[in-house]
C-alpha cells in the first residue's frame, strides 16, 4: 500500500478499496479478452456499477502487499455480478459483491451482451455455479444470488 492511499494513521482509506476493485475486474476481462478499450471501440458498450455490497472485516496498512481478486457470481442479459475479496497473507480484509451493467455509449441504456461475449462469459458463469453448487453439497452454507 502507498502513502496516497492511507490516512495520517497510516490505515487504508475505505474508497481506496473501490478503486482497487474496479482494477481487479477490469483485469478479470482483459484477461477473457474483453478489455475496455475494445469494448467501447467494436461493440460501442461499456460497465457503469449498478450495486455495491461490501464488507470490511480489517484494515489494510500502509506498505501491506494486497491481493485483490475477482470472480464473476452471476451473468444476466446485461449485467455481471462479481464476487471479489481484498486479502493480505492469504487473510481477508474485504469481502464484496459488486453488480455491473452493461450499457451502450450512446445512450447510457443497458443493452444486452453481444453473443461473443455472452458465450465466453457463460463458461465462467456455469463454472462459478458449479463452484457454488459442490459447496452446498459439501455442507457450506449457501450464497443467497440477487436475481438479475
Amino acid at each position: 500500500m502507498y502513502y496516497q492511499d492511507t490516512d495520517a494513521g497510516g490505515v487504508v482509506f475505505h474508497a481506496a478499496y473501490l478503486d482497487f476493485l474496479e482494477r481487479a475486474r477490469m483485469d478479470w476481462l482483459r484477461a477473457r479478452g474483453f478489455d475496455a478499450k475494445r469494448l467501447l471501440g467494436r461493440y460501442h458498450l461499456f460497465f457503469i456499477v449498478r450495486k455495491l455490497e461490501l464488507a470490511y472485516v480489517k484494515p489494510a496498512l500502509l506498505d501491506d502487499l494486497l491481493v485483490v481478486s475477482a470472480a464473476l457470481q452471476k451473468l444476466g442479459h446485461a449485467q455481471l455480478t462479481f464476487e471479489q475479496h481484498v486479502r493480505r497473507d492469504g487473510e481477508t480484509l474485504l469481502r464484496g459483491t459488486v453488480n455491473v451493467a452493461c450499457v451502450a455509449a450512446g445512450s447510457l441504456k443497458p443493452s444486452p451482451f453481444p453473443e461473443e461475449i455472452r458465450a465466453s462469459l457463460a463458461e465462467e458463469a456455469e463454472a462459478a455455479t458449479a463452484t457454488t453448487s459442490q459447496l452446498t453439497r459439501t455442507g457450506q452454507p449457501r450464497r443467497h444470488l440477487n436475481r438479475v
